[in-house]
């Protein structure tokens, strides 16, 4: 998701479909408001949450959401999709009117925390990899686990596909066929294609923190709730 961030005047343009000329004209002249600021500066930089006016009328009016929603199986992390129910369906109806996009997808079949922002930047920061962002999954697989996952997990694998090889990945055994896996980055079906390496099929997966924000216990899947502000921060 790209920042929102930009001039005003080229805001104003593009939202009214004027020549930028026509935009700067109307700033200069103290047409708008920003904030609720009279504003004459032509190359303001504003953000999605620049409440903006322009001769009597309401352009841009967002506040910052940060929803937790309990994914379950068989849900796409979309806002949209003609076929299958949507992560976003599944919030209040308050939040249907607040622009949110997936900050961090899950696929389709993949359980637990998926976080839905309007933030452009708070989203940015989740999706960079780093040892305070680290995603936890509870892992359960068809054939049984030995050490040997741990240190191979340890060291990356390489993926021909992208010509990478992944960061450093902790697995902790939990039982002979569950495991914890803790990523700072997530690649395209990370998980399932690292145990693939060992021919170990994924049965089921669960994403259950990301940094410092958990999934509460307490949370039923298919329900949210707004995150906390010490959650909000911890994105830094």
């Amino acid at each position: 998701m790209n920042s929102k961030r930009g001039r005003i005047d080229r805001f104003l343009a593009s939202r009214l479909q004027v020549p930028s000329k026509q935009a700067q004209q109307w700033i200069r002249q103290g047409e708008v408001l920003l904030d609720g600021e009279r504003c004459r500066s032509v190359d303001i930089i504003i953000n999605e949450f620049s409440r903006i006016e322009c001769r009597g009328e309401l352009l841009q009016s967002l506040t910052p959401a940060y929803w937790l929603l309990h994914k379950p199986a068989g849900v796409v992390s979309a806002t949209s999709d003609a076929e299958h129910q949507t992560a976003l369906s599944l919030l209040p109806e308050i939040a249907q009117t607040q622009q949110l996009h997936i900050a961090g997808r899950l696929d389709k079949y993949t359980t637990g925390l998926l976080l839905l922002t309007n933030d452009s930047r708070w989203s940015e920061a989740i999706a960079q990899p780093s040892a305070s962002k680290r995603k936890h999954y509870r892992v359960t697989l068809q054939n049984p686990l030995t050490d040997a996952y741990i240190s191979a997990f340890r060291d990356g694998f390489y993926f021909d596909f992208e010509g990478i090889t992944t960061a450093p990945a902790e697995l902790t055994i939990i039982s002979d066929y569950v495991a914890d896996v803790v990523l700072t980055e997530g690649k395209y079906h990370q998980i399932k294609r690292m145990f693939g390496r060992f021919r170990n099929p994924v049965v089921a997966l669960h994403r259950y923190q990301v940094g410092q924000i958990v999934l509460d216990d307490s949370l039923p899947e298919g329900q949210a709730r707004l995150l906390t502000a010490e959650e909000i921060a911890s994105v830094g």
